[in-house]
């Protein structure tokens, strides 16, 4: 197999989705609203990566593509919880890809206290041989969320996905703190909000004083 060959599609498909979601936020911000789109990120994942799911999973060479769904990965942060519902019905309501399963982590958290809400799409994606539909995994949490599958994926990788049980009992408290955090905030969504318009008028209006 060329890897380079095999990686390609996927790697555009990527690129585009970054684009088109954060053309969501840059939408919000002219028409002057709060947008539920705190950041986006993406990536491809990496050769040696597949070739170890593949191989834990038992998956043919010939069926990765069919089989594996987060070869291309794009992640959502939102601040709040409701946020991540909101980019949801964002994405069901576009056209330019067929989202094909859904998978709420928040409402049925992992057993290890992951959540996150991960939205599996078919994308189109135009190659030098014609389209192309690549299945692709956008990643959909709040900030809290983030913080703490960032560090509970970097332990995973550290102990080999065999993470010492004194450990993991910390790290499901930690997942329900970091819960509560949002559920808190999102109790003061609208000051927190109303905060932040003020705070952006105030930047506003020093950059046209500057002019």
């Amino acid at each position: 197999m060329n890897w380079d060959t095999f990686i390609a599609p996927y790697a555009q498909v990527v690129d585009e989705l970054k684009v088109k979601l954060k053309g969501m936020r840059q939408q919000f911000e002219y028409e002057r609203e709060q947008s539920p789109i705190e950041f986006v990120t993406g990536r491809v994942k990496p050769k040696s990566s597949i070739i170890e799911k593949a191989r834990r999973k038992a998956i043919n060479p010939e069926q990765l593509e069919q089989e594996l769904q987060d070869i291309a990965g794009v992640r959502v942060v939102c601040q709040f919880v409701d946020d991540i519902y909101s980019v949801v019905e964002m994405l069901k309501n576009r056209h330019d890809f067929k989202i094909v399963e859904e998978k709420d982590y928040i409402s049925e958290k992992k057993d290890s206290g992951y959540r996150s809400f991960h939205v599996i799409i078919e994308y189109p994606v135009e190659t030098i041989h014609g389209e192309k539909l690549a299945l692709a995994e956008i990643q959909i949490r709040t900030l809290a969320m983030n913080f703490w599958a960032t560090n509970e994926h970097s332990l995973n990788y550290k102990y080999a996905g065999k993470i010492p049980g004194e450990i993991k009992s910390r790290l499901k408290r930690a997942a329900e703190a970091a819960f509560q955090l949002d559920e808190e905030m999102s109790k003061i969504k609208h000051e927190i909000q109303e905060a932040q318009k003020a705070f952006r008028r105030k930047e506003e209006l020093k950059k046209q004083m500057k002019k």
